[in-house]
């Protein structure tokens, strides 16, 4: 399986960053709020970084 339990974990971890900073964007409600310009962007990349981590990461051995 080249998937293991802390890969899907990792996986759903950032999923639900995702989800979550585009669900506060929705209810702010505003292109130029605070959160919409300064905080999104941030937790957004990171959470694709983590993302891709989650894909390549592997025990060592």
């Amino acid at each position: 399986m080249p998937l293991g339990r802390t890969n899907y974990l990792f996986l759903g971890i950032g999923v639900a960053v995702i989800a979550l900073s585009y669900s506060i964007m929705y209810l702010e409600n505003s292109a130029k709020g605070f959160f919409s310009l300064n905080i999104a962007p941030v937790t957004l990349v990171g959470a694709y970084a983590w993302i891709l981590f989650a894909l390549l990461y592997r025990k060592r051995t």
